[in-house]
């Protein structure tokens, strides 16, 4: 339904379960051997393990920083036209300046995602601030609603990024669990570029091929900030799988 491949969301946790795994990660002392940039991490701290089966209730899950084709997805409101072959937007915010005559569509009434329709842009009016859209549809429509929600494809190009859901907000800064080696995660802070529907482009602070943790990142930052509130600083986060 989704152009291009959606990438794997969270599972969602309740707070006891969430609170049961924090008070069950065992910390032991080892030999701080690196340390993440001075910058990030003025304290370091000693890395923490885990047993396998917590490791597994957190179902890590790992993705290349790689090459990307962001996409941003531009929506909409639409009216169908009498003949039930063509939708007129008339969006007035500031993404509408990415739309372009040729765009893919995909199109559904507002109170129904069930009935999804493919349409193209065929025209583009600016108009001000605004702009009249035109998109013609790939076959007939089977509901009776006169207006439509319209999701209009742009690609923004191919750039290296990593999942959204990868990326932690903290403190104005962006931050990602990178695998130094299997069961060894370290914090690390990015600096990123455009923001795309699935993805995010990355201008520093990751490798192509460095491996990301997406699904387990807010459980591993947990961790994280448990050991630093018993410690009074934050370091790296050590998983045994």
């Amino acid at each position: 339904m989704m152009p291009g491949d959606r990438s794997v969301r969270a599972s969602v946790m309740g707070a006891g379960r969430l609170h049961l795994a924090l008070l069950a990660l065992l910390p032991t002392v080892v030999a701080h051997a690196g340390g993440i940039r001075e910058r990030m991490r003025p304290v370091p701290v000693p890395d923490t393990e885990v047993s396998e089966t917590q490791a597994a209730e957190l179902t890590l899950t790992l993705v290349q920083a790689a090459p990307q084709a962001l996409q941003t997805w531009v929506r909409t409101a639409a009216r169908i036209d009498d003949a039930g072959s063509r939708l007129v937007a008339r969006p007035c915010f500031a993404p509408a300046a990415l739309i372009r005559a040729g765009q893919r569509v995909r199109a559904f009434p507002p109170d129904s995602k069930s009935s999804i329709y493919r349409a193209t842009v065929t025209r583009v009016e600016p108009q001000g601030h605004c702009a009249r859209v035109e998109a013609s549809l790939s076959g007939p429509t089977y509901e009776k609603s006169p207006y439509y929600v319209m999701e209009i494809i742009v690609q923004r190009g191919v750039f290296l990024s990593i999942p959204n859901e990868a990326i932690i907000e903290e403190g104005g800064r962006q931050i990602v669990y990178v695998q130094r080696h299997p069961g060894h995660y370290i914090a690390r802070e990015i600096h990123t570029g455009l923001k795309g529907e699935l993805y995010t482009q990355v201008h520093h602070g990751l490798n192509e091929g460095d491996q990301v943790v997406t699904l387990g990142s807010f459980f591993i930052d947990a961790e994280h900030k448990l050991k630093a509130t018993r410690q009074g600083g934050t370091g790296h986060a050590h998983m045994h799988h």
